[in-house]
């Protein structure tokens, strides 16, 4: 491999950027207490014990000199379906940064955007200078989790979701429903066996609370709340079977929920499918692996008997 003895600027920020990179939008507030924050792609992890991380902030920022006064800032981890807030927080023509954002102050009174992967607030550790950049370090006092989601991704100057070849193969109708189907009994029907061993009762807990949020948000236009209380159902079915491996293909299993709820499947409220869910739920508080996993494949096979007879008559009435 070549090496340059003269850096050309241009191309090192090229190479760079073969390195893919999370990306997050780092926040403090001003002295007068209003909200502040821009997209950063430079966090990284310093250390375990103490807890510390770290971002970069050029010396060109106009932010500079509010981020080099705070005595805090928080880290908001993004996810793949937050890539506008990433370029908003990125632009300078947008003055108020959080008009319109939903946002919240966390324990040490930074702001915390809502829907975040995770967040972390940090008191500053230090701060040092380092070329046109100055790196600050920060002790994490407080963390936060959000949905269960792909994160945000930059490569080569651009976004890429992790998730995107996979949720093409759908919306291109080229992974076959009865094989996705199948996927989703193995894959949570091994995750609910699980759980009925190893989840606690609080995580019994969240899962009945997002089939109670399913079933709140019925109406034709709370379709984009349904489809997140779906993915939390399913995503708390995977944290509590506690296998990090199953949860992690879960992830991927969420992506392309939503891509199916969104795009593909007519998601239509299905109060009838309730009762599918409650005796999942009880069965789970009963540790009966086998109604839980029973109640699981009645679920899936009453969604595509109905939803393959929504396609069926939305097929002939474009014929007509």
């Amino acid at each position: 491999m070549s090496t340059e003895t003269s850096i050309d600027p241009k191309l090192f920020r090229q190479l760079l950027g073969c390195f893919p990179t999370g990306v997050a939008i780092i926040t403090t507030h001003t002295a007068e207490g209003q909200p502040v924050g821009l997209t950063c792609n430079s966090f990284s992890s310093v250390s375990l014990e103490p807890p510390l991380v770290l971002f970069s902030l050029r010396k060109a920022s106009s932010l500079l000199g509010v981020f080099a006064q705070a005595d805090s800032f928080a880290i908001n981890i993004l996810s793949q379906s937050q890539d506008a807030l990433s370029g908003r927080f990125a632009s300078s023509k947008v003055a108020d940064k959080f008009e319109g954002v939903a946002w919240r102050r966390g324990e040490l009174g930074t702001p915390l955007i809502d829907d975040c992967l995770a967040s972390f607030e940090c008191r500053v550790h230090a701060r040092h200078e380092a070329g046109d950049h100055d790196i600050f370090i920060g002790e994490v006092r407080h963390m936060g989790t959000g949905p269960a989601d792909h994160a945000l991704v930059f490569y080569k100057g651009a976004y890429m979701m992790l998730a995107e070849s996979l949720r093409k193969l759908v919306l291109e109708g080229r992974l076959g429903t009865a094989d996705i189907d199948e996927a989703y009994r193995a894959l949570y029907g091994t995750l609910l066996r699980l759980a009925c061993e190893r989840a606690s009762e609080a995580e019994v807990d969240a899962i009945e609370a997002a089939v109670a949020e399913i079933e709140q948000h019925q109406g034709e236009q709370a379709l984009p709340r349904r489809i997140e209380a779906t993915a939390s159902f399913f995503s708390s079915i995977a944290l509590a079977g506690h296998n990090e491996a199953l949860r992690l293909m879960a992830q991927t299993m969420t992506a392309v929920l939503r891509e199916r709820m969104t795009h593909v499947i007519p998601a239509r409220p299905r109060p009838d499918v309730f009762p599918l869910r409650r005796k999942l739920v009880h069965s789970l508080r009963g540790r009966d692996a086998q109604g839980a996993v029973a109640a699981l494949d009645e679920l899936i096979a009453m969604l595509r008997k109905d939803g393959d007879a929504d396609a069926g008559a939305a097929q002939e009435a474009a014929a007509l």
